[in-house]
C-alpha cells in the first residue's frame, strides 16, 4: 500500500472512530443518571425505606426467662428448684398491618423523591450542556470573524497601495483582529469552567471533552406545552400525596397503640422430690398464662394522634404552596422560552439584512475605496447578531428543559 493510501485510510479511521465515540445529549443524560452520586444517594434512601417495612410489621420478639431458687421453695409435692418462662405479646388487631402500610407508603414517597431528583438532574445536565454549545458556537463565529478581518486587512492593504484607501483602514483592522484574538482566548477559558461544571454532574474527570454540535435546529413547541400534566404528573406532588396517606395511617396506628395488647405464655417449674410420700411427689409444674397491657396513661397516645393530625395539615399546606410555585415557575419558564424565540427570529432577520448591507458596501469600496470603516462596523454588527442568536438559542432550550422538568417529562 502506498504512503498516500495509508494516510487516507488512517484519516478515515480517525473520522469513523470520532463518529462512533461522539455522544449525544441523551447519552450524557443516561450517563449522569447512572453515575451521579447525589442521585444514587436518593435511590439508596428509597432502598433503606423499603427495609423499614419488614421491621415495623413484625411481632415483637418472644421473651424467654429463667429463674433459679437459691433457697428452694418447699411445697407439698417437693421443693421448687428452677423456673423457665416463655411469653409472646400481640398488639391490637390490625396494628401490624397498619404499621406495614404506613412504612410502605413512606417508601413509595421516597421513590417519587428519587424520580424528582432524576428529572432535576436531567435539567441540570441540559442547563450545563447548552452553555457549552453557546461557547462553541461563539468560538466558531469569532474564528470566522477573525478570518474575515484578515481578508479585510488584505483588501485595505491593496486599496492603500492602489491609492483607494488609507493606512488608517489597515490599522483599524489590526485593532479589531487583536480584540477578536482576546475574545477567543477568554471564550476558551470560559469553556474550561463550563466543562468542569458539566463533567461534575456526570461524576467524571474535569478534563474530559464533551461532544457538542456546531449548530442546533430550532424545534418550536405548541402553545401551553405540556401544561395539562403540570399538576398531575410531578413526582413531588405524588410524594406529598403518599406522605399524606402514610400520616393518615400513622394516625390510625396511634389510635390502635392506645388499645390493649395481649400476650400468651408458659411457665415451667422444676420441682424436686419431697420428703413426704404424697401423690405427684416431685412432679414438675406447667402453668399457661395470659397477659394484657393496660394503656391507662392516655396522654402519650392522644399526643401521637394530635401529632399525626398536625402533620397532615402541614402536608396539605405544603402541597398547596408547591402547586402555586409550580404554576408560577411554569409561567416564568414559558415567558423565557417565548422571549428567546422572538429574539431568535429578530437576530436572524437582522443578520440576513446586515449580510446584504456588507455585500453592497464591499462592492462600493472596491470601486471607490470609501466607507471602509462602515464595512468594519457592519461586520461587527453581524457578529453581534450571530452571537446573540447563539445565546438566545441556548436560553430557548434551557427554558424548554425547565418546562420538561416542571411537567415531569422523563427522557
Amino acid at each position: 500500500m502506498s504512503t498516500f493510501k495509508k494516510y487516507i485510510v488512517s484519516v478515515l479511521l480517525v473520522c469513523v472512530s470520532g463518529f462512533l465515540n461522539a455522544q449525544t445529549l441523551d447519552d450524557y443524560l443516561k450517563e449522569a443518571s447512572e453515575n451521579n452520586p447525589g442521585l444514587k444517594a436518593k435511590y439508596a434512601e428509597f432502598e433503606a425505606a423499603m427495609q423499614r417495612v419488614a421491621q415495623v410489621n413484625a411481632l415483637p420478639d418472644p421473651k424467654l426467662s429463667f429463674g433459679y431458687f437459691i433457697s428452694p421453695v418447699e411445697t407439698r409435692v417437693g421443693p421448687q428448684q428452677a423456673k423457665f418462662g416463655l411469653s409472646q405479646m400481640f398488639p391490637w388487631f390490625g396494628t401490624l398491618a397498619a404499621k406495614g402500610e404506613m412504612a410502605t407508603l413512606m417508601a413509595e414517597a421516597k421513590y417519587q423523591v428519587f424520580l424528582n431528583a432524576r428529572n432535576e438532574l436531567y435539567y441540570k445536565v441540559k442547563a450545563a450542556w447548552y452553555p457549552l454549545y453557546e461557547v462553541n458556537r461563539t468560538l466558531l463565529l469569532q474564528e470566522e470573524n477573525r478570518d474575515i478581518l484578515y481578508t479585510f486587512k488584505q483588501l485595505a492593504t491593496t486599496g492603500f497601495k492602489n491609492d483607494k484607501g488609507s493606512m488608517v483602514d489597515v490599522i483599524r483592522v489590526d485593532i479589531m483582529i487583536e480584540n477578536t484574538e482576546t475574545d477567543i482566548k477568554l471564550l476558551q477559558d470560559k469553556k474550561i469552567s463550563l466543562l468542569t461544571r458539566f463533567n461534575t454532574l456526570l461524576n467524571r474527570a474535569d478534563t474530559i471533552q464533551v461532544s457538542v454540535p456546531d449548530s442546533i435546529p430550532l424545534l418550536q413547541v405548541e402553545n401551553g406545552y405540556r401544561k395539562d400534566s403540570l399538576l398531575t404528573q410531578h413526582p413531588m406532588l405524588e410524594a406529598l400525596n403518599l406522605k399524606m396517606q402514610s400520616v393518615q395511617t400513622k394516625e390510625e396506628v396511634a389510635k390502635k397503640m392506645g388499645l390493649p395488647s395481649f400476650g400468651v405464655g408458659l411457665d415451667y417449674v422444676i420441682v424436686g422430690e419431697g420428703q413426704m410420700n404424697v401423690p405427684d411427689n416431685g412432679k414438675d409444674v406447667v402453668m399457661p398464662m395470659v397477659t394484657m397491657s393496660l394503656p391507662i396513661f392516655r396522654g402519650k397516645y392522644k399526643a401521637a394522634v394530635k401529632e399525626a393530625q398536625f402533620t397532615q395539615s402541614a402536608i396539605a399546606l405544603s402541597k398547596e404552596d408547591f402547586e402555586n410555585n409550580l404554576v408560577s415557575s411554569y409561567e416564568m419558564a414559558w415567558f423565557e422560552l417565548d422571549k428567546a424565540l422572538e429574539l431568535i427570529e429578530l437576530y436572524r432577520a437582522q443578520s440576513n439584512k446586515t449580510e446584504q448591507a456588507i455585500e453592497l458596501l464591499l462592492t462600493a469600496y472596491s470601486n471607490s475605496g470609501k466607507d471602509f470603516e462602515e464595512i468594519l462596523r457592519m461586520q461587527q454588527e453581524l457578529l453581534k447578531y450571530q452571537i446573540a442568536d447563539a445565546i438566545a438559542l441556548k436560553d430557548y432550550y434551557t427554558a424548554l428543559a425547565k418546562l420538561d422538568y416542571l411537567t415531569a417529562k422523563s427522557e
